[in-house]
């Protein structure tokens, strides 16, 4: 799970965590050295920290084909890492990023090979290069590029220091115990690196006008829920510190079993568990067919005598989550797909 990040910057914070420090707009800067008298070309650079102004008052521009002159500075997993505004070439290994750059119509150069998600790359702007997979890079390629930063997320940050040699490196793994706040401060973030924050804004307004629709139809006391990945003949439960508890923490939804271990691949389960629980909801990831192996379905190996006995499975309150969730959570258009779907299933719920 990645460590919540933190600084020490006065700069009052977007919600939990400091915003974005933006360097002076090209035109201030302009218009201080051109007041400033000769003593003041030794004074302390204007991209200097003190001297920035906050991530909502950089300016928008249409794409990043042009590197900018202004500065800024990002609060990673790692701490702070400063670098211009719209940097390009740019790399990106982690989906859910590549879900929100593609949301802000971002240009990208450079990304893993054989992604099986159709939403990773705005249609507006050239197709990016193969730099490796979402799990190794492929530093030859890199080295050709010479990026100007690279963007990674979880299953990459574990290389973080050998990509870091060739170029700085932004770890924007989402926190998976509080995957609204952080994927919100995200996105918030890749909108002003990239001038783009007014469009960042929109796209959460389209997040949150979904939460607040759903939640409308969850909080009802419709009964609890039990989140379930089913991966081949194997099956494992997640709780509400774990990537999918936005189902319980932001939706509200009841947890059919609130003792449910916290860890990265959920807590291994049976069938006789998902009986005994008896959710009223059953959230299902099918991690098989998001990662395209052949082989039984979720829905096959959920049909079973004892699920059957389930509230969930006889009142037909089965939702079937996006690939999305499993390979882009907290990417924007896995907010939306699975919003929306679980959106319909409560609103047909009898």
């Amino acid at each position: 799970m990645p460590t919540t990040r933190s600084s020490s910057q006065s700069i009052t914070p977007f919600f939990k965590r400091p915003l974005l420090t933006a360097a002076m707009t090209a035109l201030l800067a302009t218009v201080v050295a051109g007041c400033s008298s000769p003593e003041s070309n030794d004074s302390e650079p204007a991209d200097a920290k003190t001297e920035n102004p906050t991530a909502n008052e950089s300016v928008n521009v249409a794409n990043n084909d042009a590197v900018s002159a202004e500065k800024i500075t990002i609060d990673t997993v790692k701490g702070d890492v400063d670098l211009a505004i719209n940097p390009s070439p740019l790399v990106v290994y982690d989906m859910s990023l590549m879900q929100d750059l593609a949301a802000l119509d971002v240009a990208v150069d450079g990304t893993p090979g054989g992604l099986l998600l159709k939403n990773l790359h705005s249609e507006t702007q050239p197709d990016p290069k193969e730099v490796g997979t979402v799990f190794e890079p492929d530093l030859e390629a890199l080295n050709a590029m010479q990026p100007q930063v690279i963007l990674v997320g979880s299953r990459m940050a574990e290389k973080y220091n050998e990509l870091s040699s060739i170029a700085p490196t932004l770890d924007m793994s989402i926190d998976t115990a509080n995957i609204y706040e952080s994927s919100k401060q995200r996105l918030h973030d890749l909108g002003a690196l990239f001038g783009k924050s007014d469009q960042a804004a929109k796209l959460q307004q389209n997040i949150d006008g979904l939460i607040t629709e759903t939640k409308s139809l969850t909080k009802d006391n419709k009964g609890t829920g039990l989140v379930v990945m089913v991966n081949g003949n194997k099956m494992s439960a997640y709780g509400d510190k774990s990537r999918y508890g936005f189902i319980h923490t932001v939706l509200g939804v009841p947890m059919a079993d609130d003792k449910i271990a916290d860890a990265p691949h959920g807590q291994p389960i049976s069938f006789e568990y998902i009986q005994k629980a008896n959710p009223d909801w059953l959230f299902v990831i099918d991690r098989s067919a998001a990662i395209g192996e052949d082989g039984i379905g979720a829905k096959a190996v959920l049909d079973n005598p004892l699920v059957a006995q389930t509230n969930a499975w006889s009142k037909q309150q089965v939702v079937y989550l996006s690939p999305d969730s499993y390979l882009a959570f907290g990417g924007y258009y896995q907010w939306i797909q699975d919003l929306t779907t679980i959106k319909g299933a409560f609103t047909s719920a009898k």
